[in-house]
């Protein structure tokens, strides 16, 4: 049904199906009504609230557990026989393994992660099609775990999850392990349905670093290129460099980085009410996660909800983040939070929701290089105690009916408009 393997392990299988629809959960929200009713009429069970599906009890039961298919001492067979139909697989999964040619191969309906090489070297993805349904939670297209030297070119990913994805490994585990995600190119790629186009973490426990992203496009993705972790993972995201992204229907933001993640889906479901996570400061250790020496240019998005959305810890900000040539046609603007060194140089920036347009809370070495924008009611709101050297350079202010709004802490010295 293929060619056989040569010196590289090469698969040409036409279509590898998961069978995915008898292992995943399903939350209603992600269905139509029709659909909802076909699903609960095939079996299974609902929860107590009615609002997510269970292919079966043993699955419902394990999903109330804390970490289920954990391994300890403790633990029966029996045990795991119960749980057994809670614990999804990947539908392709090469461990430890070195040069690998997956090309001309669709994947498709994984029960959980569609292809996941993990602590591999030499890997070329190459015209791969990974597809599952949008309701596929956790149906990543792509993630690439602790591998090195990996090129992924000319590949389509419609998924219901994340669909290009760096890992490292999660919390302590991926720190003992130690083994970062290094020296990948992703290039003339196209991700349609996913929670994010490009997107590293959450499990980036071993770090990252040398990753080059250039000429893809995302295409109705939640978000655009979505860096995310949050306190407890640790490790060390650096040395990225992405450019020559087009984007198009973003239904969240083009470019997000997010240091609170919290394990829900990147755009809230319909009625969904979500708190802004409490902001305190804690020691930094090493359970602390660094995301530095970002490098982004020549992005244009044709509808966002937000434009760039970047919120550290108060604890250690995101720094060194460089944003250039961005065209990007957004409801919102600027959101930088807790960001250090951050620059932002020849943006033109459409947006509706204009106050404000920029918005910085305890932000540090921030610099505006010619920013063009259609109109603001507010410019910028600054907030918080702890802003320093906010500057802009060629940025045409006369534009916005109110300059500039200072709240809680925050200091006029800290903004400085073309001086």
């Amino acid at each position: 049904m293929g060619n056989q393997p040569t010196k590289y392990s090469c698969y040409r299988f036409w279509i590898i199906d998961g069978a995915g629809d008898a292992w995943r959960m399903v939350k209603k929200d992600k269905l139509t009504e029709s659909q909802w009713k076909k699903l609960v009429a095939s079996g299974g069970m609902t929860s107590e609230d009615k609002k997510t599906w269970y292919p079966t009890e043993k699955t419902f039961n394990a999903s109330k557990m804390k970490n289920p298919g954990e391994i300890t001492s403790d633990k029966t067979p029996e045990f795991y026989k119960s749980i057994k139909d809670f614990l999804r697989p990947n539908l392709l999964v090469f461990t430890a393994c070195k040069r690998i040619l997956l090309e001309g191969v669709t994947f498709q309906n994984s029960p959980a992660w569609n292809i996941h090489p993990l602590m591999c070297e030499d890997l070329t993805v190459r015209n791969v099609y990974a597809k599952n349904p949008w309701y596929a939670q956790n149906g990543d297209g792509i993630d690439i775990e602790s591998c090195k030297n990996v090129l992924i070119e000319g590949s389509t990913f419609d998924v219901g999850d994340d669909g290009i994805c760096i890992k490292s490994g999660r919390d302590a585990a991926g720190r003992k392990r130690g083994m970062p995600t290094e020296n990948v190119i992703i290039r003339n790629s196209t991700v349609y349905h996913a929670h994010g186009g490009f997107v590293i973490g959450s499990e980036m426990s071993g770090g990252a670093k040398n990753i080059f992203v250039y000429d893809c496009s995302f295409i109705g993705t939640d978000i655009g290129l979505r860096f995310k972790t949050t306190r407890g993972r640790g490790g060390v995201v650096e040395k990225i460099f992405v450019k020559n992204i087009n984007m198009k229907d973003i239904v969240g933001e083009a470019i997000l980085f997010d240091m609170y993640y919290a394990a829900v889906d990147p755009v809230p479901l319909t009625g969904e009410k979500r708190d802004a996570p409490k902001i305190q400061l804690l020691p930094v250790t090493e359970e602390t996660p660094v995301f530095r020496d970002f490098h982004i240019s020549n992005v244009v998005c044709d509808g966002a909800s937000k434009a760039v959305f970047i919120r550290g810890l108060p604890e250690l900000s995101i720094s060194n983040i460089t944003l250039a040539d961005l065209s990007i046609k957004a409801h919102e603007g600027i959101d930088l939070q807790e960001a250090k060194n951050v620059s932002l140089t020849n943006v033109n920036l459409i947006a509706k929701e204009v106050n404000p347009l920029i918005n910085i809370q305890n932000g540090n070495d921030i610099s505006f290089k010619n920013i063009n924008y259609n109109n603001a009611q507010l410019l910028f709101r600054i907030s918080g105690d702890r802003n320093s050297n906010i500057k802009t350079v060629g940025l045409d202010a006369s534009k916005a009916k109110v300059k500039t709004e200072f709240l809680a802490g925050a200091e006029e010295k800290s903004l400085q408009i073309n001086k």
